[in-house]
């Protein structure tokens, strides 16, 4: 943020010296507008993802439906599927957004912005999923009491604790890539040239964990998704300047190696034993979509998309994305199976009721515990005299 404009005005020949009363109040800087177009994509992804869980896989959802969604989706499921690319979109998004948010921030604003943005709502969902889950009607199992108390802490797969929430491997993901960029970026300072090394150093470190397949190294410098979080800061130095042929390189081999491993492991041959089969020119071309959107955002082209019911939906994906999957299925048995709705129906309620209580979620949660959190932990981290 740039300081206010306090020199004096200049006088024109003859013109008497203002008064002190007369000087100009100081203008305050100017926010850049809000890329309310990167919340609609938010929203876009979050929907893919909870298509790929109600009708692009088999599990506990067919449980829900009663048979495969195949046969509730003989053509839809085949689309379905595609919608766990959702999740490399979030990343790439995550790398723009954390890079930008980072910049020229101390680190335990950095930790208190993250934390406060990410417990609220996480934890009203892991108390939520697991109260309903406990209920004699729902025929899903809950996790032990022990196992949900340390799902609070976000560190249940390195403990190897059963997951409340099954999306949540994702945040462990994003911890990581927290704790990263915290470390290399935020506590030095945030400048262009820390931002590059970070993203070349990560991307060949990457490359050689995978190489050497070893698992410690996998587990920090996550190699599968490493590609989408690092393009993301390339997008984001990209939106800073656009002139920069640096950025535009991090940016096009973070594309090359992330749509490799999505191709790595989402593709097969053709195999009648699989539940769905995915091209991989399509998986490619949902990657390249991703990458295109997040630019396109970027680089100026989207600012038409500024409709304020889009920082709403914005709001919304995170709560969405926490509750969706696992009460969607509760959801989807009560309107198909007992209420004999159809299944497009089903979907269609599902996602509407999926969202009212992420609205009641950011309403009632984070909209009132956020603050708090962030300005607790700001006044707690601020060294004292």
């Amino acid at each position: 943020m740039t300081s206010p404009d306090l020199t004096l005005p200049k006088l024109s020949p003859g013109a008497e010296p203002a008064t002190p009363h007369a000087l100009p109040a100081p203008r305050p800087a100017r926010r850049k507008p809000r890329l309310r177009a990167l919340d609609g994509l938010r929203l876009v992804a979050a929907l893919m993802v909870a298509a790929y869980h109600y009708g692009g896989r088999d599990g506990e959802i067919t449980e829900a439906w009663g048979s495969s969604p195949k046969q509730q989706f003989p053509t839809a499921s085949e689309w379905f599927a595609y919608g766990c690319l959702g999740v490399q979109i979030f990343f790439v998004i995550s790398g723009f957004v954390i890079c930008m948010s980072g910049w020229g921030r101390p680190l335990r604003s950095f930790f208190a912005s993250r934390a406060s943005r990410l417990l609220p709502a996480y934890w009203a969902a892991i108390v939520l999923v697991t109260a309903v889950f406990a209920l004699p009607a729902v025929a899903y199992e809950a996790v032990s009491p022990s196992d949900a108390l340390v799902n609070l802490t976000m560190l249940q797969q390195p403990l190897g604790a059963d997951r409340v929430l099954g999306v949540c491997w994702t945040l462990w993901a994003e911890l990581r890539f927290y704790a990263l960029f915290a470390l290399c970026v935020v506590m030095p300072g945030a400048t262009r040239a820390r931002v590059v090394l970070f993203c070349a150093v990560w991307t060949l470190s990457a490359a050689v964990a995978e190489a050497a397949d070893e698992p410690l190294l996998d587990l920090v410098l996550m190699p599968e998704y490493a590609p989408f979080f690092v393009g993301g800061i390339g997008i984001y130095l990209i939106h800073r300047d656009r002139r920069d042929l640096t950025a535009w390189g991090i940016t096009g081999v973070s594309w090359l190696i992330g749509q490799h491993y999505a191709v790595q492991g989402l593709w097969h041959a053709p195999n009648p034993d699989f539940f769905s089969y995915r091209s991989s020119a399509v998986i490619m071309a949902v990657v390249t979509a991703g990458f295109a959107a997040v630019l396109l955002i970027a680089l100026g082209h989207l600012h038409w998309a500024n409709w304020r019911w889009l920082t709403v939906a914005g709001a919304l994906t995170y709560p969405f994305y926490l509750v969706h999957e696992h009460l969607g299925w509760v959801t989807v048995e009560v309107l198909h199976r007992h209420l004999g709705l159809s299944s497009y129906a089903t979907f269609g309620l599902t996602i509407a009721a999926m969202l009212a209580l992420a609205w009641l979620l950011n309403r009632y949660v984070e909209e009132r515990l956020t603050p708090l959190i962030r300005t607790g932990l700001n006044r707690s981290l601020t060294p004292r005299k």
